[in-house]
């Protein structure tokens, strides 16, 4: 596998994986922390893929950050800095407004972040978010009610969680239900990063709840809805098809990563920044240059990670074998569609992604910002 160039520079890669230097070539490694199931099932993808952008779905958008499939093929999209919800027809993109989530105060990397369809969609109709409020970030749970009038079609939030810090930088804000159909969700460490190696803080965590907010059963610490610490910012968060965890997170100086979650394990910041030799951290998988990178949004599919890239303005594809990268990472459409937020598959070889050049730190240019359906392998 190619050798990474290591660069030490001053910088942050916060949410625009600003850091002005920490750039370098993707690294890719295996984890003596992880391995492969062995189950023979499995195959390999192939060490190189394609991506082909088959369409716009959707264009004009403010600030897009989550993004949750509706059955049927629609998307609801939220808005970081609107705070609003839109739903998007798949297939003409027309945009009918929700509504405006209230309680939300947008501010730096805050605001309305995270989408995700509550398991028993289909009878409770429950929409859950993830927002920064004037006080702290927090998870909140909405009827939807598509029988009202554009505008007025979500119920009044009910907060299932709170006090997870937030800060101008650092929110995390992504929330996905995994395959146990338990809530999970990536935070950061508001730019205290004490918090991170805090099991008692919410900051700096991947967290697993039931759909009402309570620690999930089976978590590595009791009574806690701590799942993994030691995270800078999490902001992707995927399963592959052995319901394995998957999370990216932003790196300050030198790498960004791409980990392989493991109940209870501790991944390293601000200890370590990448891999180490020290085995009390469970190291990435894979990890980038700051400039090529500064992952948000993850997805599986075609036994590949896609990550999207903020500062790095690329879509990258991690091939798999059991939780190892099977190969080094290939980058796609560099620089065509500037920053890029976020990832959800779309299912077999499609996923949908979203641009994110509207957010104060891109170059938006007519159209933006978008969705796009992408084709891979």
């Amino acid at each position: 596998m190619a050798a990474a160039v290591l660069v030490l520079t001053a910088g942050c890669s916060s949410d625009d994986g600003g850091s002005p230097g920490g750039g370098g070539a993707a690294a890719s490694s295996s984890d003596k922390g992880a391995s492969p199931t062995g189950r023979a099932a499995e195959e390999t993808p192939p060490a190189q893929g394609s991506v082909k952008v088959v369409r716009t779905v959707a264009e004009g958008l403010a600030t897009p950050w989550g993004l949750a499939p509706l059955p049927g093929g629609d998307l609801l999209v939220s808005s970081r800095d609107d705070a609003t919800i839109t739903r998007i027809d798949g297939e003409t993109g027309k945009k009918t407004e929700l509504g405006e989530v209230p309680g939300v105060s947008p501010a730096g990397e805050g605001g309305l972040m995270g989408l995700a369809l509550s398991p028993d969609y289909a009878s409770d109709r429950m929409v859950y978010a993830y927002f920064t409020s004037a006080s702290d970030n927090r998870i909140v749970r909405m009827l939807y009610d598509e029988q009202k009038p554009s505008g007025e079609q979500l119920g009044a939030p009910d907060t299932i969680l709170k006090g997870i810090p937030k800060g101008f930088i650092h929110n995390g804000g992504r929330i996905a239900f995994g395959p146990d159909k338990m809530l999970y969700a990536g935070t950061g460490e508001s730019g205290d990063t004490g918090l991170s190696q805090d099991k008692e803080s919410l900051g700096g965590k991947i967290l697993r709840l039931t759909p009402e907010g309570e620690p999930a059963p089976g978590n590595a610490f009791t009574d806690s809805p701590v799942y993994s610490y030691g995270h800078r910012n999490v902001q992707g968060l995927t399963w592959d098809s052995e319901q394995r965890l998957f999370a990216a997170e932003f790196g300050q100086d030198t790498w960004d990563e791409l980990n392989a979650i493991k109940p209870g394990d501790n991944y390293g910041w601000p200890e370590v920044e990448g891999r180490s030799d020290d085995a009390k951290y469970h190291n990435p998988l894979a990890q980038w240059g700051t400039d090529d990178a500064s992952p948000s949004g993850i997805a599986h599919a075609e036994g590949c990670v896609w990550m999207a890239g903020l500062k790095g303005q690329r879509l990258w594809r991690v091939p798999l074998n059991g939780t190892e990268a099977s190969a080094d990472p290939q980058a796609f459409l560099e620089g065509e569609y500037g920053r890029l937020r976020t990832v959800v598959a779309a299912g077999g070889d499609k996923l949908w992604v979203t641009t994110s050049n509207t957010d104060g730190r891109g170059d938006p240019k007519g159209g933006d910002d978008r969705i796009l359906e992408v084709q891979v392998s």
